[in-house]
């Protein structure tokens, strides 16, 4: 497989990613188990970004370097469309994340570590999707097209599905976790499991932490194939995919409070799929330049929250 990835820059990276969740994790967690401040998770948002935005700065100048200016403004925005793009579908992620601590009534200073986990363990399956799937699309070039119309499929799903609340507990997860495993009905602090009368049982919060898993994977398999649709160079999905999800803890408790404001946002998110999933389709027929994709997505997210702002929620349901 074509790749601009090389031992130095693959080893670059993993150092940046393994200093920075050291960095998130000590300084986060300063002083224990707390309830995160919007100022907190502000700063951190920013610093996320930033720090997305200077390693693609950095491999837009390498790339520039060894391949050439053209070449490297290429990989510049494949990156940054990708980064783009994995982090407008994150917030699709959060407001499932903040769906299922309400149902369960997650107390907000447990939150962190829920996500801690969830964070760490989307970076992992992810290393593990993207691999594999750059081995099968260069064995199989077909399979874009799957991916291409179970993107489409997912848009349209996602449209019909907008502005509607989930039935969480319907979900087969939780049902078989309640059929099959001894819970308790209260939380005992930051543990997953406590013994009562000699049985070990499951808090809340093992529920809440394999619900995010489950999430996880989900986010995986709608999110990987999109990106493929910008680029298949596993380098470049990699760090796009990785940066987005890093930023993901600090992004929730940003938008927790701010959720209800963007409610045209999840109408934005399922455009924004069926269009790469259409772009997937044609790729054969005509190939979308990544500068139009990039503009299409800012530009779809953009009005959709700048409408969820000009049109509050209750005057649509009022209309309703």
């Amino acid at each position: 497989m074509q790749t601009i990835g090389n031992p130095t820059l693959w080893g670059a990276f993993a150092a940046l990613v393994v200093v920075a969740l050291l960095v998130d994790l000590v300084l986060m967690r300063h002083g224990g188990a707390h309830r995160v401040t919007f100022k907190e998770a502000l700063g951190w948002s920013i610093g996320w970004v930033a720090l997305a935005l200077t390693f693609n700065a950095g491999l837009w100048w390498y790339a520039g370097q060894q391949f050439g200016a053209a070449e490297g403004q290429r990989i510049a925005l494949e990156f940054l469309t990708g980064y783009l793009v994995e982090k407008s579908l994150a917030v699709d992620n959060i407001f499932v994340f903040l769906m299922v601590f309400s149902y369960f009534a997650v107390p907000e200073v447990q939150r962190q570590k829920v996500l801690i986990i969830g964070v760490l363990g989307a970076i992992a399956l992810r290393a593990v999707m993207i691999f594999a799937g750059s081995i099968l699309l260069v064995k199989f070039h077909w399979l874009l097209y799957v991916f291409g119309a179970f993107l489409l499929l997912t848009g349209i799903k996602m449209l019909w599905a907008a502005g509607k609340t989930p039935d969480l507990g319907a979900n087969p997860v939780l049902r078989w976790m309640q059929s099959h495993l001894p819970l308790t009905s209260d939380y005992h602090g930051s543990s997953l499991t406590v013994v009562r009368d000699g049985v070990r049982r499951y808090t809340p919060l093992f529920v809440v932490v394999v619900l995010i898993g489950v999430t996880d994977v989900i986010f995986a398999v709608d999110s990987i194939p999109a990106i493929f649709a910008i680029t298949t160079d596993p380098f470049i999905v990699l760090t796009s995919n990785v940066f987005a999800v890093l930023g993901l803890r600090a992004m929730f408790f940003l938008l927790a409070g701010l959720a209800d404001r963007f409610h045209l946002l999840p109408y934005g998110l399922a455009l924004v799929l069926m269009f790469i999933g259409a772009k997937m389709l044609l790729i054969d027929i005509y190939k979308i330049p990544v500068a139009w994709s990039l503009a299409v997505v800012v530009v779809t997210i953009a009005a959709t929250m700048t409408l969820s702002v000009l049109r509050p929620a209750k005057v649509v349901h009022g209309e309703g």
